[in-house]
Formats: C-alpha cells, structure tokens, sequence
C-alpha cells in the first residue's frame, strides 16, 4: 500500500482522513501490525483502483494470480 498511496502522492494522513481512519491506524496496515476491516480494504480498493486480490497479494500488477 505504500508504494500505492506514493504514486498517488498523498501523506499517510491525507489518505487515513480519506479511508475514515486514524493517522496511527493507517501507519499500522502500512508497516504490517494492523489490518483494515472489509469496509476499510473496499475504500482502499477504490481509491487505488486496484482490486483487494492485488492488495493481499494474490495476485501481481499484470492481474496474474500468484501461487
């Protein structure tokens, strides 16, 4: 997700505001400690475009599935 929000080029907290979420919170997905709720992974889904099979890492960039 990082890499995603720094080509989108927002700050952590820009994008916590953006997704509902505390500065903190989103910090946590980012360094792997938390995870976001379903709600909070479909806001993520939107914002990027992506789907959440890329974002858990089931698949790559190209929409292959990964094994």
């Amino acid at each position: 997700m990082k890499e995603l929000r720094i080509q989108s080029g927002l700050t952590q907290k820009a994008l916590a505001e953006k997704l509902g979420v505390s500065p903190t919170g989103y910090a946590g997905y980012e360094q792997g400690y938390r995870e976001p709720d379903f709600k909070t992974l479909v806001k993520i889904c939107k914002t990027f475009k992506v789907s959440a099979d890329y974002l858990l890492g089931l698949e790559d960039d190209t929409g292959a599935k990964q094994q």
